[in-house]
C-alpha cells in the first residue's frame, strides 16, 4: 500500500508578482516620506549630530530592504509557493529561506472564504482563507475562476456548509 503524498505542484498565478511589488513599492514610498521629513527636521531644528548619522543608517537600510522587498522577494516567492488539494488534504508549501509545507486534513477545516483588496482586484486576483479550530491559513494570488472553484472544492471535500 503506497501511502507516499506528493508534492503540492499548483503554482499561484503570474499576476500575484505584480501585486507583491506594487505593496512594496507603496510602503517604501511612505518609508522614504518619513525619512525624508525626519532629515528635514534634524536640518531644521539642528538636532544631535548622532540623530543624522542614525538617519543615514536607516536610509542605507530602507534602500537595501527597498532592493530585496520590490527586485528579489516577489520573484523568490513566486517560484517557492506551491499549493494541492485532494479529497483527504489541503497542501501548501511556500518560503525560500525557511521552507515551508503544510498539510491540512479536510476533516478539520471549518470555513473557507475568498478575499480581495483593491490591488489584488486590479489584477482579479483573489485569496482564499482557510479556517480549522486552531489556526488559519491563506493561499494569495488565484485568478477569479480558479479562486471561486478551489473554495467551492475545499467546501465540498471539507463539508463545510454555506452559512446563510
Amino acid at each position: 500500500m503506497d501511502n507516499l503524498i506528493n508534492e503540492p505542484t499548483v503554482q499561484l498565478s503570474h499576476d500575484i508578482k505584480k501585486v507583491w511589488i506594487t505593496n512594496e513599492l507603496i510602503q517604501n514610498i511612505i518609508g522614504f516620506i518619513v525619512l525624508g521629513v525626519l532629515f528635514y527636521l534634524d536640518y531644521h531644528f539642528n538636532w544631535f549630530d548622532w540623530i543624522g548619522w542614525v538617519l543615514i543608517i536607516l536610509t542605507i537600510l530602507s534602500v537595501l530592504g527597498a532592493i530585496w522587498g520590490i527586485w528579489i522577494k516577489p520573484i523568490i516567492l513566486y517560484k517557492t509557493w506551491r499549493y494541492d488539494l485532494n479529497e483527504e488534504f489541503l497542501q501548501l508549501k511556500y518560503g525560500a529561506i525557511t521552507e515551508e509545507k503544510q498539510l491540512i486534513p479536510m476533516t478539520k477545516i471549518q470555513a473557507v472564504s475568498t478575499k480581495q483588496g483593491p490591488l489584488m482586484k486590479k489584477y482579479g486576483l483573489y485569496a482564499i482563507s482557510i479556517e480549522t479550530m486552531g489556526s488559519s491559513h491563506s493561499i494569495p494570488g488565484i485568478s477569479e475562476e480558479i479562486a471561486q472553484d478551489l473554495r467551492n472544492q475545499i467546501a465540498v471535500y471539507a463539508k463545510v456548509k454555506e452559512v446563510e
